[in-house]
């Protein structure tokens, strides 16, 4: 996958959690695609999804100590060097890589720093999203066009940006925060940030680490919004200093 230039390269990193079952399928869809690299993380699986993704062919590095920002950083860190953009997605087969050149698109040829994918303004399979997903999305919109004036549904995985702007953003979230601050960073740097419409599926194996039940889809409720309200409060102390 490359900018219309040919110039651009884009690496696809792909968190994993005992998903022995899907990764094999996604790989190879993505690598369909025609992304120039896929990089599967292994976040300390109990299955054989490490190995059932490297005989897909992708590069599957490992990251034993759990969360999924910990996961995504160790992802970023073994993207190659040269590489110009990297792009985010799961691992269980409920993201379509279809999607990728929709989401990669603007980001390759310039016209945007930031792009997200919209679960919610694309095509949903039945029962492919939660309504605490579907609320959490809408909320973290609101918070942030409230706040930085940026307009999204969502908080897909599905997302791409330049490598280089990435590592300027600081990023420290280490669990389920990691998809939030990337959009809060972002908007607040000022970046040009965009949303594209993209379809989801429902997930084709393992089980949901966040929303498949209440007490997790709770607790990843519970950090999306104690991680906005300190997030904001750092950024607007930060912009304090700054300025």
């Amino acid at each position: 996958m490359s900018a219309p230039s040919g110039r651009a390269t884009v690496a696809v990193v792909i968190p994993c959690l005992d998903e022995e079952a899907p990764i094999a399928d996604v790989v190879r869809e993505v690598l369909a695609e025609g992304t120039g690299e896929v990089i599967v993380v292994d976040n300390g699986s109990t299955d054989r999804t490490a190995a059932v993704a490297a005989a897909a062919g992708a590069r599957v590095i490992s990251q034993p100590l759990r969360g999924y920002g910990r996961a995504c950083a160790a992802g970023v860190a073994a993207v190659a060097p040269g590489t110009d953009i990297v792009c985010f997605m799961d691992g269980d087969g409920s993201d379509v890589p279809g999607f990728l050149h929709a989401v990669v698109g603007p980001v390759a040829d310039g016209s945007a720093d930031f792009v997200m994918g919209s679960r919610l303004r694309g095509r949903r399979e039945a029962g492919s999203m939660t309504p605490q997903q579907i609320v959490a999305g809408r909320l973290a919109g609101l918070l942030l066009r409230v706040t930085y004036g940026v307009r999204c549904t969502d908080m897909s995985p599905m997302r791409a940006i330049r490598v280089d702007r990435l590592a300027a953003l600081g990023m420290a979230e280490q669990t389920y925060g990691w998809n939030l601050e990337m959009q809060m960073r972002a908007a607040a740097a000022g970046l040009r940030c965009v949303e594209v419409p993209v379809d989801h599926r429902c997930r084709r194996g393992g089980e949901s680490k966040v929303s498949g039940n209440l007490t997790a889809g709770l607790k990843a409720g519970w950090k999306i919004t104690t991680t906005f309200l300190r997030l904001a409060a750092s950024l607007r102390r930060r912009g304090a200093a700054v300025g």
